[in-house]
Parts: C-alpha cells; structure tokens; sequence
C-alpha cells in the first residue's frame, strides 16, 4: 500500500469554557503526529499492512521527530527533506461543546514535486491512496497528478479522498473530478460530497459521483457510512458503532479509509469492508490525537 500525502503536527487545544474572546479560556493543549496521509499510513501499517508513506517534512527536529514516529508504525517512509519550508503544522481548535476547527499551515507539503516521487513504489501489485490535500493544495497538486498517472500506467489500483470541504470547494469541484480521473474509488463525508456534486442527500450524492468514480464511500459521522457503486441502483450503508469518543480525539475518518481499504482489495462484500472501517473508526474516537497509540 502506498500514501502519498501530508505529515503535520497536531496542536490539539480543547476548550473547557466558551471563548473568552480577546482574553483566556482555560483549555488543554496537547501536540501529536498528524496529517491526513500520514494518519492513513499508521492505521494501514497497524493493521498489519506493508505501507510505505511518500511525502515531504522539514529539516527541523520537529520533522526528524514526526518521521521516527511513522519509522515507530513499521512504515517504510519516504520523505524527502525540504530545507526552506517546515513540516506542516495544524492547530485543532475544539470548543466546550466539542466543535473542531482547524487552521493548516501545510509547510513542507505544499512543496512537495514529482521529482520526490520514487519510481520504485508504483508497480500492478500495490494499490495507491492519495490524500486529497495534496490535490487540492497547488504547489504540490503536480505531484499529486503525476502519482496518479504513474500509477494508472503501472496497473495499481487507486482511491484518493475529498481532503476537507472548505479548501476543495475553493479548488473547485470541475477541478477536482478531472484531477482525480482514473480513481476506482472515492472517499467523501457529506459536506464534501454536496461541493462536488450539490447535492445535500449523501445517497444521492454518492449516485451521482459514481459518475466519476467506480466506487464510493461516504463517511456519516455517528449516522454510519455508506457504498455506492457505478454498476449497482443500490447503496449499502452500516452503522456506526456506538462509542464515547475521547475529549481530544481527531482522525476518525483517516482510521476510517485504513480499514476500509484492505478487506475491499481483496474482494470482501463492501458491507464487510465498511464494517471494518466503523470499527476502526470507533478505536480512533477512543483515544487522544490522530493515529494509534503504539501501546496498544
């Protein structure tokens, strides 16, 4: 399995009051490894997979640290090191009431080039993901088209996610589905669903971008996830398990892709598939920050 994607560190600040606008709030600030494709890797490689993570750090001790930790998962990580930019940072600002927002400063990633790219990952016998960052974000969309076209050359199989509403729905959702041509599978959660395609019902939006994408899974938060597929008039959708998640619990939907993905490459029923993926979801919410904790 390959990522290519986005490493970053995560300042997770969880609020324990309202905002205090212009003065403090009391809150809890904890630092992790994050990224969108980097989240991914972990999970993957936690599952036992042989995951190897393509993208770009720093030449801070902040970057040395974040590779170590993808070094830690047994991920064989190939990143080139950027000797003007930081690695990414992404402050998570989650309020009283457990609202997240958060504010991206990509740093490295955004410069990753297609000349980062190592040849020897693409071959017919792996499949490629590709975080929908790396699309979105235009310094570093050229390499993303780029694994995409070496990878449809090479035979591997493809899935690429939505990334994040906001962002992609400046990069435009045209864009987008011509940038992504050639994908056999999509990961969206509604409110990325509804930029590509305008509409608002997840079923109908999955019907619709299987225009684009052979398959597609849409991610519903606590209401489950669902399968939509170019050759099938139905969906199948499962559940979400029920969990208390963890105050500073973020990454849910990267745990989400890992387990989806390895069950459906081998030909498993997609409710099987999504099954997987809910319940890795599910170990995600229990715990603080993005990726498994390697105590586990």
């Amino acid at each position: 399995m390959v990522v290519i994607g986005d490493l970053m560190t995560d300042s997770v600040a969880r609020a324990f009051y309202p905002l205090a606008r212009g003065s403090d709030t009391p809150s809890s600030v904890q630092t992790y490894g994050g990224g969108s494709g980097a989240n991914v890797a972990a999970w993957l490689a936690m599952e036992g997979i042989d995951t190897i993570f393509v993208g770009r750090r720093g030449s801070d001790i902040t970057g040395r640290t974040r590779e170590m930790e993808l070094m830690g998962y047994g991920i064989d990580s190939r990143l080139v090191m950027d000797p003007e930019r930081p690695t990414g940072t992404c402050v998570v600002m989650i309020t009283h009431k457990g609202d997240r927002t958060m504010l991206s400063d990509p740093g490295a990633n955004a410069r990753l080039q297609p000349e980062d790219l190592p040849r020897d990952v693409f071959g017919p016998d792996g499949h490629l993901h590709v975080s929908g960052f790396t699309l979105i974000n235009p310094d570093s969309r050229r390499a993303g088209r780029m694994a995409l076209r070496m990878a449809r050359e090479s035979g591997m199989s493809i899935s690429v996610d939505g990334g994040s509403h906001a962002p992609l729905e400046r990069a435009g959702a045209e864009n987008f589905l011509d940038w992504t041509n050639g994908a056999r599978l999509l990961f969206a959660n509604p409110h990325q669903a509804k930029v590509l395609t305008g509409r608002e019902d997840p079923e109908a939006a999955a019907k619709v971008l299987t225009a684009w994408f052979p398959n597609v899974v849409i991610k519903l938060g606590d209401e489950g996830a669902l399968w939509g597929s170019k050759t099938r008039d139905d969906t199948e959708q499962v559940p979400a398990e029920p969990v208390e998640p963890s105050p500073g619990s973020i990454g849910a939907g990267d745990a989400f892709i890992a387990g989806f993905l390895p069950p459906w490459l081998v030909g498993k029923h997609p409710k099987d598939a999504l099954a997987r993926a809910q319940n890795l979801a599910a170990r995600a919410l229990h715990q603080p920050g993005a990726r498994p904790d390697l105590g586990d």
